[in-house]
């Protein structure tokens, strides 16, 4: 749909220019990744376990921490990402490590028409859907991916979370839980680098479960299992608190902050 371009092309321009603040900022961990370190989190480490040998697609790679960890396990990788500036910095980063991770600057819901293998794994992580308007011909391409018996995994910021506006710096219930209507929002600095000057200018929309189940499902992918936690590896929303486990939650803890969901293709 025309209406969906501009949209895609304001978000684009903003996570280019978000590039090169997320490359130096404390978050993302360069260096250290440079020196071996994986972005990986707990969760995905142990929902997709060995990938040595196995290929993966990574969605909404960024520019292409996880895709070169997951690399660097042994995986044949693939990231796709729509920023130019973060698929360049991606194969800049795979070259340097010499890895033999593959980068694709691509709409993600144009993957299909860029990459014709498919894959024993897809995977995506952390902040991904709510870039996608409608996300049947996501879980399309998803299944069009996939080997038979391959399977995908995602781990995610729970819908409940999105319900809220943070650009006030407090939380202020706004949004529905799936809601059809675009969300638009323009603030100062990124999730990353908080006090940049840079000028964030995002479209996005809310996904509630059943729409991600039920579009996993409509595309002939067999749900393995859908879990939800209470604990965030990543400090991206006002107020949380760092716990024992090095994760971060909220102080009254009353709705889950993550939710993963893994599928399987059968034929």
């Amino acid at each position: 749909m025309p209406y969906k371009t501009n949209y895609f092309k304001v978000n684009k321009e903003t996570w280019n220019k978000k590039v090169p603040l997320h490359a130096q900022s404390e978050m993302y961990a360069l260096e250290a990744f440079m020196s071996g370190k994986s972005s990986l989190m707990p969760y995905e480490l142990k929902a997709i376990g060995p990938v040595n040998g196995m290929s993966l697609l990574h969605l909404q790679c960024h520019f292409g921490q996880d895709t070169l960890s997951w690399s660097r396990m042994g995986a044949k990788a693939v990231g796709i990402d729509f920023s130019e500036e973060g698929i360049k910095l991606a194969k800049q980063l795979n070259n340097t490590l010499g890895l033999d991770a593959q980068f694709v600057c691509c709409n993600v819901l144009d993957v299909s028409k860029h990459i014709e293998q498919s894959f024993d794994i897809v995977f995506t992580s952390y902040g991904v859907i709510g870039w996608i308007p409608d996300l049947k011909p996501w879980a399309k391409m998803i299944a069009e991916r996939l080997h038979p018996g391959g399977f995908f995994y995602m781990v995610e910021f729970h819908p409940i979370l999105w319900m809220f506006d943070y650009d006030s710096g407090r939380p202020e219930m706004k949004y529905h839980y799936s809601q059809e209507e675009v969300i638009y929002s323009e603030y100062q600095g990124t999730y990353a680098n908080k006090t940049s000057k840079m000028k964030s200018k995002e479209y996005g929309w809310n996904h509630g479960l059943s729409e991600v189940v039920n579009a996993l499902i409509e595309a002939g992918l067999k749900i393995n299992y859908l879990n939800e936690y209470d604990e965030s590896p990543y400090d991206v929303f006002p107020g949380l608190e760092k716990t024992k486990s090095g994760m971060y939650k909220m102080k009254e803890q009353l709705f889950p902050m993550l939710f993963e969901i893994k599928a399987t293709k059968i034929s």
